[in-house]
């Protein structure tokens, strides 16, 4: 393999996860706006495709692998179901994939929070690691209100309700969360 077919197969496993990522992005607008004139087989088959491609892309943990098998059986499900009610699950299947991978990183005694924290600063000292980790309990936390919030949108909401907060409100919390939290992150800085 030369050096040019190596860049281009690295570069892969991102151009999937950029794919995956706008989709989850635009995907309550599309369900909002191509149930008229789209079938679910046909969003399942797309948006398989794209899990099935970061599936085989290699995601390095067995919980993201784990993440991408289940969003595949889901998918599969819309495609044999053709139903339009299952499409409004998959916010749900998000936020209890994200709840997995942030509550499961607590248990394995490295949060996701400090992973991220140790690429731009490997030495962090021990205020900072239990910094880390009580920001990863708020994001546990988050994705259990949203997630729940998701949930009973799907099951009781009008169509437009779900698709305003699963494609806006959802998103504008957790910018809100992010921007909250580097906020108090930059303030622990300045006093430690």
């Amino acid at each position: 393999m030369d050096a040019s077919t190596s860049h281009r197969s690295a570069g892969m496993p991102r151009l999937v996860s950029l794919a995956l990522l706008l989709a989850g992005l635009c995907y309550p607008f599309a369900v909002y706006f191509g149930m008229e004139y789209l079938s679910p087989r046909l969003i399942a088959v797309l948006l398989g495709a794209l899990w099935l491609l970061r599936l085989l892309g290699g995601p390095r943990s067995a919980m993201l692998r784990g993440s991408a098998v289940v969003a595949l059986g889901f998918c599969a499900l819309i495609g044999l179901a053709d139903d339009q009610t299952l499409l409004r699950w998959y916010p749900v299947l998000i936020n209890l994939a994200l709840l997995a991978v942030f509550a499961s990183s607590l248990a394995s005694g490295l949060p996701i929070v400090e992973r991220l924290a140790r690429l731009s600063e490997p030495d962090l000292p021990p205020r900072a690691v239990r910094y880390t980790r009580k920001v990863t309990w708020v994001w546990v936390g988050f994705f259990i209100v949203n997630g729940g919030i998701a949930t009973v949108l799907t099951l009781w909401a009008p169509l437009a309700w779900w698709t305003l907060y699963t494609g806006l409100i959802a998103y504008l919390l957790m910018g809100t969360l992010f921007a909250v939290e580097w906020l108090v992150r930059q303030r622990v800085r300045r006093l430690a």
